[in-house]
C-alpha cells in the first residue's frame, strides 16, 4: 500500500490536534475555571463583608488590611511545598483535598469574633488555597502544548474578573439578608459562598483524568499526538536544566518573573479587596456598589481572552506582557487626578483590564522559559513570592488610607511596583533574545 501524501498526513495531524484540543477544553477547562472562580470569590469576598463586618468587629482599615493580607503570607509559605506534594500524590487527589479545605475554612470565616480570630482564619485559608492555582498551572504543562498555554491560562484566569462581575452583586445581595435566622448579612455571605467549594472538592476526582494515557475521552491517535507534543521541550527554556531545588528558588530569571507577576496580580487582588470601599466612599447604596464594582472586571474578562489569543497566534510573549503593565501604570497615575465617580470607574476599568491582560501571556512566557523538570518548583516559587508582594500591597493600601484618608494616595506604591514590573518584563525579553543568539536559535 503506498504511503500517504505529505499534505494528507499534515491534514490528518491537524484534524487530530483540533479534535484533541477541543476535547481537552470541554473536559478540563469548565471544571477548573469554576474551581478558580470559587477560589477567587472566597479570597476576596471579604472586601464586601467588610462593609458590615468591620464595624461589627471593630476593625480599623489597617487591621482589615492586615487580616486580608495574611492570606497571602500563608499562601506564600506553602505554595512551593504544596506543588511539590501535588507532583508526588497526583493532581486529582491533591486538588480535591485543597478544595475541600478552603471551602470549609471560607464558610468558617462567618464565626470570627474579633481581629485575632479574623487573622487566624485568613492565615489558614491561605494555606488551604496555596495548592490550587500553582497546581493547576503545573497540571496544564502535563496536558497542553506550549503554543496553547496562553489561551488556556487566560480561560482559567477569566475566573478572576468573572468572580467580581458575578460575585459583586451576589455578595451585595447576601449582605441584604441581614437578620435571617439571627445572622448578619456578612455571616450568610461567607457561608453561602464557601459551601460550593466543598461540593466541587468531593466531585473533582471523578472529573479530572489522572494522565493522558488513562483519559478515556481521547482516541489512541489523540493520546499519541498529545504525548508527543507535551513531551517536546521548548527550544528556548532560557533557564538551564540541571538546577537543584535551591538553585531554582534563587535563580535570577525566576525572581524576575516573580516581580513581573507581582506587578499585575497585586493590582487585581488589592483592588478586588479595596475597590468596594473606594466606590462606597461616593455615598452609594450597597447594591449600587455591587453593580458598579462588577463593571471593571467585566471589561477585563473580555480583554483578557482576546489579548491571550493574540499572543498565542503571534507566538510573542514579551510585548504582550510589558504593554499591559505600562497601561496599568498610566491608569494608576490617573487615579491621583480624578475625583468624580464616573472618571474613577473609567480609570479602574483601564487599570484592572490592563493588569488582567498580563496573565495569559505571562504564564506562557514563564513555562516556555522553564525546563520541565524544574517547572513545578519554579511555578510554586513564582506564585509564593507573588503573594508576599500582594500582601504588602494590600496592607500598604490600608495603612496609607488610615494615615492620609485618601484612597488615591494609598494606590501610589502600587503605581511604582507596576512600572518596575513593566521594565523587568522588557529586560526578560532582552535576555531571551540574547540567549537565542548565543545558542544559535
Amino acid at each position: 500500500m503506498p504511503d500517504s501524501p505529505p499534505d494528507s498526513l499534515a491534514e490528518d495531524s491537524g484534524a487530530i490536534e483540533r479534535s484533541a484540543m477541543a476535547k481537552l477544553a470541554w473536559r478540563l477547562m469548565p471544571f477548573l475555571t469554576v474551581g478558580y472562580f470559587l477560589a477567587s470569590l472566597d479570597r476576596v469576598n471579604v472586601g464586601f463583608a467588610a462593609l458590615q463586618m468591620n464595624q461589627d468587629l471593630g476593625l480599623s482599615a489597617a487591621a482589615f488590611g492586615m487580616g486580608a493580607g495574611l492570606f497571602f503570607v500563608s499562601y506564600c509559605l506553602f505554595a512551593v511545598p504544596c506543588n511539590v506534594m501535588m507532583v508526588r500524590v497526583g493532581a486529582r487527589r491533591w486538588l480535591s483535598v485543597v478544595m475541600l479545605a478552603w471551602g470549609v475554612l471560607a464558610s468558617l470565616t462567618s464565626l470570627v469574633q474579633g481581629q485575632w480570630s479574623f487573622y487566624g482564619v485568613r492565615f489558614l485559608l491561605g494555606i488551604a488555597e496555596a495548592g490550587f492555582f500553582p497546581g493547576v498551572i503545573y497540571y496544564f504543562t502535563l496536558w497542553f502544548p506550549t503554543q496553547r498555554r496562553s489561551r488556556v491560562v487566560a480561560i482559567l484566569m477569566i475566573a478572576l474578573p468573572i468572580s467580581s462581575v458575578l460575585g459583586s452583586p451576589l455578595s451585595a445581595a447576601l449582605l441584604l439578608t441581614d437578620g435571617w435566622f439571627g445572622l448578619r448579612g456578612w455571616h450568610w455571605l461567607f457561608i453561602v459562598e464557601g459551601f460550593p467549594a466543598v461540593l466541587m472538592g468531593l466531585s473533582l476526582s471523578l472529573v479530572l483524568p489522572a494522565s493522558i494515557r488513562t483519559a478515556r475521552f481521547l482516541t489512541e491517535a489523540e493520546k499519541r499526538w498529545l504525548e508527543t507534543e507535551v513531551a517536546r521541550e521548548p527550544k528556548d527554556t532560557t533557564i538551564k536544566a540541571g538546577l537543584s531545588f535551591w538553585q531554582v528558588l534563587c535563580n535570577p530569571y525566576v525572581l524576575a518573573l516573580t516581580l513581573v507577576y507581582v506587578g499585575a496580580t497585586s493590582v487585581t487582588n488589592a483592588l478586588s479587596l479595596w475597590q468596594p470601599q473606594i466606590i462606597k466612599s461616593y455615598n452609594l447604596t450597597t447594591m449600587q456598589v455591587g453593580l458598579l464594582n462588577s463593571v471593571p472586571f467585566a471589561v477585563a474578562a473580555v480583554a483578557m481572552y482576546l489579548w491571550a489569543s493574540h499572543s498565542d497566534r503571534t507566538r510573542e510573549r514579551t510585548v504582550h506582557t510589558a504593554l499591559p503593565l505600562a497601561l496599568a501604570t498610566l491608569g494608576l497615575v490617573c487615579t491621583l487626578f480624578v475625583h468624580g465617580l464616573a472618571p474613577m470607574i473609567l480609570v479602574l476599568c483601564v487599570v484592572i483590564m490592563a493588569a488582567s491582560m498580563v496573565k495569559g501571556p505571562f504564564w506562557a512566557l514563564a513555562t516556555e522559559m522553564l525546563p520541565s523538570h524544574v517547572s513545578a518548583t519554579a511555578i510554586g516559587q513564582i506564585n509564593a513570592l507573588n503573594n508576599i508582594g500582594v500582601f504588602c500591597a494590600t496592607y500598604a493600601i490600608g495603612y496609607i488610607r488610615t494615615t492620609t484618608g485618601s484612597f488615591a494616595t494609598a494606590l501610589t506604591p502600587q503605581l511604582v511596583l507596576t512600572g518596575i514590573a513593566c521594565i523587568t518584563a522588557l529586560w526578560l525579553g532582552h535576555a531571551r533574545a540574547a540567549h537565542r543568539r548565543a545558542s544559535g536559535g
